[in-house]
């Protein structure tokens, strides 16, 4: 690809991408935050608190995959508008709808807010089923106990967060993100207060200890909400197609984004249940591996909201450019994401070699023989996820790329070879047959990652040349 379409690509790509990973790294301040008041009670509750926070993440991240398609849905019918708004009526739309693209649009919201209704109710339940099991699952008696409080009060917290984020897809759908990011930070400090107040029972609110961060969260996703809903509402392009009536939520719809978002859902939660069981595993060498495994994981995830900013960005812009009939820009589109992913994740590498003990001062007291063994199992994991941070990346960007294509099936499956069949024993292998404990853990992560990524970008890139270069069917006469 020439220099100067790069570029061009590039800036076309930021003006989406940008917004969204701040608002990601906005809002993975948010766990980050609870992480760093977490890690001041002690091991022991920053290891609980992070199993705790792990489980919700994976139920969370599968909620999330069911509403996702709502905005790759939106851009679509936004962008047939532009070119045949008297044609632009959608297939999945119920027979009675008029021609009329905010009609479509309307009907997407509409049952993206019921699916995300259904979900946050169901993954409540599951949420607080698992936190029984966990008694099960080879972990300490003790962290056992306060995980299980700590999920208790995050439960709550799933429905107003999917609300957030049906009502988020249709704003990156349409283009219109701005308000994410200030609200996302705002989110940060009221967070942080909450928190703060909760565990050591402050302002006159009660001393919660480690529950007190999950009531913290889950109220912060509920005040997120509303605000998000009050700036669409107020925005004169958004408001008039933003409704909360899911009862009048057309079922072929719902139907429809459910077929799309199972995949999606099923596609992120291998790879969050990927990292979930690593954490089991880690958990089973002892506090302090866990306390650290949990450290390290919230660096990745803070450096893997880049990747969900760039794989959204790409993928709304994939289901653009086919509507408007350009499938070679929309083939560019993974190159210019790769590069992106590739400066970032070079200079977050260097960071971690450089300056390791700065980058673990907020989950540890690298000075303290009380963290020292934590300190230094994390310090070498390091090393591991310079690399592993740039097929973590890859292979998100290529699920959202594949996601543009409405090909929401084949990163499922293609994920399920990549962590469950490579990943996982790798994981065992490497953890536990050759004697490497946690480092062994990571090792196999990064296999399994690579072997996805590769996957997956092969996949688009066959899928996309076979979709423009098949011949078209003449209409009979």
């Amino acid at each position: 690809m020439p220099l100067t379409t790069l570029l061009r690509d590039s800036r076309a790509l930021a003006t989406l991408a940008v917004p969204l990973i701040l608002t990601q790294l906005a809002q993975v301040a948010l766990t980050t935050t609870d992480t760093v008041m977490m890690s001041a009670l002690g091991p022991t509750d920053l290891a609980a608190g992070g199993l705790a926070i792990v489980i919700f993440n994976q139920l969370r991240t599968m909620g999330v995959g069911l509403v996702t398609s709502v905005g790759n849905q939106i851009a679509g019918a936004s962008a047939r508008a532009e070119t045949a708004p008297e044609t632009n009526a959608s297939a999945h739309a119920p027979a009675h709808a008029e021609h009329d693209s905010n009609h479509e649009v309307r009907h997407i919201v509409r049952a993206g807010l019921a699916v995300a209704t259904l979900a946050g109710i169901a993954g409540a339940g599951l949420m607080l089923l698992i936190g029984q099991a966990l008694t099960f699952l080879g972990q300490e008696a003790d962290v056992v106990d306060r995980a299980h409080a700590m999920l208790l009060a995050l439960a709550p917290g799933l429905l107003p967060c999917l609300w957030f984020q049906a009502i988020r897809q249709f704003t990156v759908g349409m283009r219109r993100p701005q308000a994410l990011l200030q609200i996302t930070i705002a989110s940060v400090a009221v967070n942080a207060g909450i928190n703060w107040a909760l565990i050591h029972g402050t302002w006159g609110m009660p001393k919660l200890g480690l529950p007190g961060v999950g009531v913290a969260t889950s109220l912060v996703y509920l005040l997120s909400f509303l605000a998000l809903y009050l700036a669409a509402k107020k925005d004169t392009v958004l408001g008039p197609l933003l409704s909360l009536n899911i009862a009048q939520a057309d079922r072929i719809t719902v139907r429809h984004l459910i077929q799309l978002g199972i995949p999606i859902a099923a596609t992120y939660g291998s790879e969050a249940g990927f990292f979930s069981v690593t954490a089991l595993m880690a958990g089973t060498f002892g506090s302090a591996a866990l306390a650290a495994h949990t450290a390290v994981n919230q660096l990745v995830y803070i450096v893997f909201q880049v990747a969900v900013g760039l794989s959204h960005a790409a993928s709304i812009n994939v289901s653009r450019e086919l509507a408007l009939g350009r499938p070679e820009t929309a083939l560019r589109i993974k190159n210019t994401a790769l590069a992106c992913a590739g400066a970032v994740m070079v200079v977050v590498g260097l960071i971690y070699v450089t300056l390791p003990n700065l980058v673990l001062s907020p989950f540890f007291d690298t000075g303290s023989a009380r963290d020292a063994q934590a300190v230094s199992i994390a310090t070498h994991l390091l090393l591991v996820i310079m690399v592993l941070q740039f097929f973590d990346c890859a292979q998100n960007i290529g699920v959202g790329l594949l996601r543009g294509l409405d090909d929401t099936k084949s990163g499922f499956r293609i994920t399920l070879i990549g962590y469950w069949i490579i990943g996982l024993p790798a994981a065992w292998l490497l953890g536990y047959a050759a004697g490497l404990h946690t480092l062994g853990i990571w090792l196999g992560l990064l296999t399994g990652l690579a072997a996805t990524a590769t996957l997956l970008l092969r996949r688009y890139s066959t899928a996309l040349r076979a979709k423009f270069t098949a011949p078209q069917t003449v209409p009979a006469a």
